[in-house]
């Protein structure tokens, strides 16, 4: 049966229905804001998967092009791999959602969203994320805690609810959070350096709204509601757990505080080794499972423990402490800019390339058709990890990570009209034990700087952890990787001296109070201004000049009317300006015109050609023309490319004259002076008035 729930919130109209579309699924639904519609669904397997340790949840987000009444391009007219908006989309919904789950269920669960309907106007990507917990509370699996997505703005110093794309673009916040009744639990935001203040008031402003929005999920349920799977978790003898406990707790409390990632994680596989051989020497399959589950468990509180009761780490520091930092730029040779950045263990080798606007990137999305002039690439080999494994094309992780980066610089990049290029950082991570998405934003801005590229100023990104015992808490600056393992909270902060460019929290409790929270963001940014202040050891402003290896990029303004005349019939013009001269030509519809090249002189050729043909005629002028055709009654002369004019037999010299051709023939180079354009447009030129007066040659 067809049901039907609905809020309005700040004017703007969300519903939710479900009882007709997809009944086989174990939830389904449609949501809307707008004329946007995301269909949701939410499945899970009958059996829960046999050997594994983690929660099988895979979330799928897709934009349908029929949505927007478009037909895909590409040879097949279908939608194909998921770009790297909807790459993005699917992991902001699943990071929301994955905490949500009944402990111990391990059953496999897909939640697919489909963007049936799209308004040019409304985002879908929230809708997708309140659809998926939609889906999931009216569905038969454990799912137990809704929760809501909104987006957050903010223009001329107003928070705005859910804005729409044009609202977006006016607005110096866009945050995406989610979270539940309790608290936040999942934050991505980009901003033009905002306070801190700031972004709390916009974290609250959401979580009111978002608290409304899990109230109707809450009537679906009441109206749609599946009895729920029961989760079955076998519970360990408490005496293995005591028996456990005893062998392992001094053994791990002294392991994990060895200094250096290597080091530590060989005396933890020794001590796998001895707890192995000491309560399952047989190699039982029956007792891994539970020994594992025991062995995870125990160094977990350790771990926190050590923590909490010490306030120390495990590698010795403060809480507030960042590991040491060595920068260098300018590391490669033939790169236009580099650098290297390193934060204890954790290594990016970063490089900036600079392009025309030819090498900007082409994008046709549901939600946006046109071109990117900024990219940011992340790679994460395995041997940063110490590991062996295939190397493959990005994955999810690494699409993330890199748009965290791109995400962190673009509000200090200076504007297409001061800086003409086309920009691409890329993030090669050579370590890792700790957050390399922000070491790729402290490289990135290191080697924007080393290319000359005139930023706004410069970034750092720190990553912060938390350790949670109901009162007692820690929170970490610069957490290792195990720390984010075995903590409640990844929380990343990048930003300027003057405030917060992006923000990344992930939440594996229930929820974060804003206590925490502004904690958290103050202690961030104490150690983001120490970060600064280190990267500023290696390079503090911007070069002056680019590197010699780098594109040079002249624009000139043209008349738009005129750009027929650059391209020609076909492309030929342009075509035959680029051959010639070997530089690259891009021109807007505002008749900016850019030329590209590493070579001065072809760029001056190129100039002079295009100011060539989009000259406009003048009267009163002096040009040196060139007589291309001679007649009885004068001569055409050429004044300058495809513009000529009529120099009559009487206008040749201040004396009568029977023939031209006693004056002057064809290819000589001639002063002439423009007199009069008829209506027509034909031009009249003079070479007596040229002579006559003394005015500078054009």
């Amino acid at each position: 049966m067809r049901q039907k729930v609905e809020i309005e919130l700040d004017g703007k109209k969300i519903s939710i229905e479900s009882g007709e579309l997809a009944k086989q699924a174990g939830g389904a639904v449609i949501i809307q804001q707008g004329e946007t519609q995301v269909f949701v669904s939410a499945t899970a397997a009958g059996e829960p998967r046999e050997g594994i340790d983690f929660f099988p949840l895979t979330v799928d987000f897709r934009e349908k092009f029929y949505a927007a009444g478009r037909i895909p391009g590409g040879f097949f007219r279908r939608e194909a791999r998921p770009t790297d908006s909807e790459v993005l989309v699917s992991r902001l919904t699943d990071r929301s959602i994955r905490p949500m789950f009944e402990k111990g269920f391990k059953n496999e669960t897909q939640v697919i969203c489909y963007v049936v309907s799209y308004d040019e106007e409304t985002p879908a990507d929230t809708l997708a994320l309140v659809g998926a917990s939609a889906a999931l509370t009216i569905s038969d699996i454990p799912y137990h805690n809704p929760l809501a997505g909104v987006r957050v703005g903010r223009i001329e110093g107003n928070f705005v609810f859910n804005p729409n794309k044009e609202e977006i673009q006016q607005s110096d916040i866009n945050l995406v959070m989610a979270g539940t009744e309790e608290g936040i639990s999942m934050v991505e935001a980009g901003s033009e350096e905002v306070s801190e203040e700031t972004m709390m008031e916009a974290l609250e402003f959401g979580h009111e709204r978002i608290k409304e929005i899990i109230k109707i999920q809450h009537q679906l349920k009441e109206l749609l509601g599946k009895e729920k799977i029961q989760v079955e978790v076998e519970e360990a003898d408490e005496t293995l757990v005591q028996k456990v406990d005893d062998f392992l707790r001094e053994k791990l409390h002294n392991a994990i505080q060895i200094l250096g990632k290597k080091d530590r994680q060989n005396a933890m596989d020794q001590v796998k080794d001895e707890y192995k051989a000491h309560f399952n020497p047989d190699d039982d399959e029956e007792l891994k499972d539970t020994l594992k589950t025991l062995f995870d468990k125990t160094e977990k509180d350790v771990v926190r423990k050590l923590i909490l009761n010490t306030r120390k780490r495990i590698d010795g520091r403060n809480l507030d402490e960042v590991r040491p930092i060595t920068c260098s730029v300018n590391y490669l040779n033939r790169t236009h800019g580099s650098a290297v950045f390193t934060r204890g263990e954790t290594q990016a080798l970063v490089t900036t390339t600079l392009g025309t606007g030819m090498d900007e990137q082409r994008m046709d999305t549901l939600a946006f058709r046109g071109t990117k002039a900024f990219m940011l690439h992340y790679n994460f080999p395995p041997f940063c990890t110490g590991e062996v494994k295939f190397l493959g094309n990005p994955g999810r992780r690494e699409v993330g990570h890199g748009m965290l980066a791109e995400r962190s610089l673009i509000p200090i990049l200076p504007s297409k009209e001061e800086f003409p290029y086309t920009i691409r950082v890329v993030s090669e991570i050579l370590e890792s034990n700790g957050s390399s998405s922000m070491a790729s934003v402290c490289g990135g801005t290191l080697s924007l700087m080393d290319a000359g590229v005139p930023i706004k100023a410069p970034v750092a990104g720190i990553a912060m952890g938390l350790i949670k015992d109901n009162d007692d808490t820690a929170v970490l600056s610069d957490i290792l990787g195990s720390e984010d393992h075995l903590g409640d909270m990844d929380f990343k902060v990048a930003g300027t001296e003057n405030g917060i460019t992006a923000l990344q929290m992930d939440i594996k409790i229930t929820g974060l109070d804003k206590e925490l929270m502004s904690k958290a963001l103050q202690q961030a940014k104490e150690g983001r201004l120490h970060i600064l202040s280190e990267m500023k050891k290696a390079i503090e402003q911007p070069r002056e000049n680019l590197s010699k290896y780098a594109p040079r990029i002249v624009t000139i303004q043209i008349n738009p009317e005129k750009i027929k005349d650059i391209i020609g019939p076909g492309g030929k013009v342009i075509r035959e300006i680029i051959d010639k001269t070997g530089v690259t030509i891009d021109i807007n519809d505002n008749g900016k015109v850019a030329i590209g090249s590493s070579n001065e002189e072809q760029a001056q050729s190129a100039i002079n050609i295009i100011e060539g043909l989009v000259q406009e005629v003048e009267v009163g002028k002096i040009y040196l023309g060139r007589v291309k055709k001679i007649v009885d009654f004068g001569a055409f002369v050429e004044i300058f490319p495809g513009t000529d004019g009529l120099v009559h037999i009487s206008q040749i010299c201040d004396r009568r004259i029977s023939k031209v051709s006693d004056e002057i023939q064809e290819d000589d180079e001639i002063k002439v002076k423009v007199i009069d354009i008829d209506r027509q447009g034909k031009v009249k030129l003079s070479r007596k008035e040229a002579l006559k007066d003394s005015a500078v040659v054009q």
